[in-house]
């Protein structure tokens, strides 16, 4: 994707730098320094070590879900075998992972094993790697772009429905479908309806994705998650991004930093809440991601 400069009205075509981060290592070690602020995971370790290899980085989301990354400094068709292979230990080290999570980030974090996930990081990816991985429902392609002089763009090349979430895809846990119609039968008929004009108005935000078939509520995101929203009888919790908004003029959005959730803010959202002013506050979450 071409990326332009604006300058007293005129563009220039920003050129992408062909040593990109100068090798594998270096791009590694800028997205573990700045994990949050680039895909919204918290950093666990990087280079970890395994009986047959080391994992490049490992995080938990916004929602606590498990997350691998690799990075790989150009294309590379063994990429997609090394995430599904590292995917496999992490499903089978679920107790040494949460007790990696514990070290890091303090105890008192539940980890969401509903979405463990593999985030591949290239240049590109080719056609075979491209085609072979819309079997998998776990594993994500990232593409990087570095251009002169310090501009970094961030592109989602694959994401697996799974992942993305719809009325027709669910996780099936004892029977039970956590999909749509799931967490809306958690509500009243009125917050469905509320639900339903708020939904309209975050589907039509740029490069959102929805992860409805998640047992504990419905996520947004970009490459980034900016909103969730968790189901009660009478009203629906919505955490975001940041404790604090400037189109909070109420002061509604209560600062949740503390419980480690991931989201830092949170708001009830009730019968009476103003749509436009809830959308408004939503909207300046997803714009913090983008």
């Amino acid at each position: 994707m071409a990326i332009f400069k604006i300058n007293s009205n005129k563009v220039s075509k920003l050129s992408i730098k062909d040593d990109g981060f100068g090798d594998e290592y270096a791009l590694r070690d800028f997205f573990a320094s700045n994990l949050e602020e680039l895909l919204g995971i918290r950093f666990i370790e990087k280079e970890y070590p395994i009986q047959e290899g080391r994992i490049d980085t490992l995080g938990l989301d916004e929602n606590n879900a498990p997350v691998i990354i690799e990075y790989k400094w150009k294309e590379n068709e063994e990429v997609l075998a090394q995430g599904l292979f590292y995917y496999n230990w992490l499903i089978k080290n679920k107790k040494h992972f949460e007790l990696l999570v514990e070290n890091r980030l303090g105890k008192g974090i539940k980890v969401n094993w509903d979405q463990p996930r593999v985030i591949l990081v290239a240049r590109g990816f080719g056609r075979y790697v491209q085609g072979a991985v819309e079997q998998e429902k776990h594993i994500e392609l990232l593409s990087y772009h570095h251009y002169e002089p310090d501009i970094l763009h961030l592109e989602s090349v694959y994401t697996p429905p799974e992942l993305k979430g719809s009325r027709k895809i669910a996780i099936k846990e004892a029977g039970v479908d956590y999909n749509l119609d799931y967490h809306l039968k958690i509500t009243s008929e009125l917050m469905r309806k509320q639900f339903g004009l708020i939904r309209e108005k975050i589907l039509q935000l740029p490069e959102v994705e929805e992860k409805g078939n998640q047992k504990s509520g419905i996520s947004y995101r970009t490459t980034k998650s900016f909103a969730r929203l968790e189901f009660r009888p009478t009203w629906i919790m919505v955490l975001l991004r940041d404790p604090q908004y400037k189109a909070d003029t109420k002061h509604l959005v209560k600062d949740v930093t503390s419980n480690e959730w991931g989201y830092k803010g949170m708001l009830k959202f009730t019968p009476e809440t103003n749509l436009d002013y809830l959308y408004g506050l939503i909207e300046q979450s997803h714009e913090s991601t983008l």
